[in-house]
């Protein structure tokens, strides 16, 4: 879980980073940070249950938000046929800005919910180990 941890730490920091071009940096450079943030606390042994819950739920909110969009998501699958999103963004596709940012907060949340997990298992671990030392 380690590396695992690491790994995102530092995509989530080069997110962030990226996004100072984006015409709304204000909204994504801190949910980036905000990921890299807890994935540099699960690799010093630290797991906050709450804030993984706090940032799952808030992430799924706006994604459901850009997914249901005028030009987003789904607008992106059903009108533009899913065209492809790696290529350059253009001012008059705006679903594909959506979309992209749809698929970052699904990173995002795909990984607080891997450590939101992890640190559930943690918990039971240690609590069985307190259990065995009592009997």
């Amino acid at each position: 879980m380690k590396i695992f941890n690491v790994v995102f730490c530092v995509l989530f920091v080069l997110f962030a980073a990226l996004q100072w071009n984006d015409p709304d940096p204000y909204i994504w450079v801190p949910i980036y940070l905000y990921g890299a943030i807890f994935c540099a606390l699960a690799v010093t042994g630290r797991y906050y249950k709450g804030w993984y819950l706090f940032g799952i739920v808030a992430c799924l909110v706006y994604a459901v938000t850009l997914f249901f969009a005028k030009d987003g998501v789904l607008s992106w699958m059903t009108e533009h046929h899913a065209e492809n999103i790696a290529g350059s963004m253009k001012a008059e596709k705006p679903w594909i800005e959506d979309t992209r940012e749809f698929f970052g907060l699904f990173i995002i949340v795909l990984v607080l919910l891997i450590n939101f997990v992890n640190a559930g298992q943690k918990r039971a671990k240690k609590m069985r180990k307190k259990m065995m030392k009592i009997k």
